[in-house]
């Protein structure tokens, strides 16, 4: 499956079945965090098989999880820049399951720490957990809003710049919030800003719908302000 295949595959899942990831597909997954982190100062973790975490969590507005059994831990330092890279470099590993058949679900408030599952270095905070798994079902896509809403363009934009607004309409947020907007600058620059949210979480979404953004628009077409 190619990354702009389960970009459009991808959706949250809450629910998972009582079946392991396979030995294969836990060793393609460590060896994409074991990357990461080298690459970016996270201390990304995977914990398999383990049922605590999620167990009798709740939340009203999505639905309880359950069968969750295996996840990542994401946890680095305090800090904006390092909330953009949690989510950029997360939702990395959120498609790398998907194309492996895997499920997933970033969460950031509804889990326990379990003791003993994961480490954290001096100053490192967790930032959230993706539940990871064989899903009940694929989920859903959420409604979309028009796409106008989330960009700025001098005249008519290239077709690589609504190719990757179109992946990054398709980037899961926190509550679905969607607070980003991307601008086109001359000589093909694209800049990416937050907008406010009581929620919270907006540098993280940002993260994650860049990391879509560069998927569907080609990192070759373009470069970041």
């Amino acid at each position: 499956m190619e990354l702009i295949e389960a970009i459009r595959a991808r959706h949250s899942v809450r629910k998972y079945l009582d079946k392991p990831v396979e030995p294969a597909k836990a060793a393609t997954i460590q060896a994409a965090i074991e990357r990461i982190n080298g690459e970016s100062g996270l201390n990304i973790q995977l914990v398999l098989d383990e049922p605590k975490a999620f167990s009798g969590m709740f939340i009203t507005t999505y639905g309880q999880f359950s069968g969750v059994r295996n996840y990542l831990v994401v946890a680095a330092p305090k800090g904006k820049e390092w909330e953009e890279k949690v989510g950029y470099f997360g939702e990395e590993l959120v498609i790398l399951a998907q194309t492996l058949g895997l499920n997933t679900c970033w969460a950031g408030l509804t889990y326990r720490k379990v003791a003993g599952t994961f480490t954290l270095r001096k100053g490192d905070i967790v930032h959230c957990l993706i539940a990871l798994g064989y899903g009940t079902f694929p989920g859903v896509q959420h409604p979309r809003r028009p796409v106008e809403q989330f960009y700025e363009s001098d005249g008519l934009p290239p077709a690589w710049f609504m190719d990757g607004m179109e992946a990054a309409m398709l980037a899961p947020t926190a509550v679905n919030q969607q607070k980003f907007k991307f601008i086109l600058h001359p000589g093909n620059v694209v800049e990416a800003r937050t907008l406010f949210s009581p929620w919270g979480y907006t540098r993280m979404d940002l993260g994650i719908v860049k990391y879509h953004f560069e998927i569907g628009a080609g990192k070759e077409h373009f470069s970041w302000r």
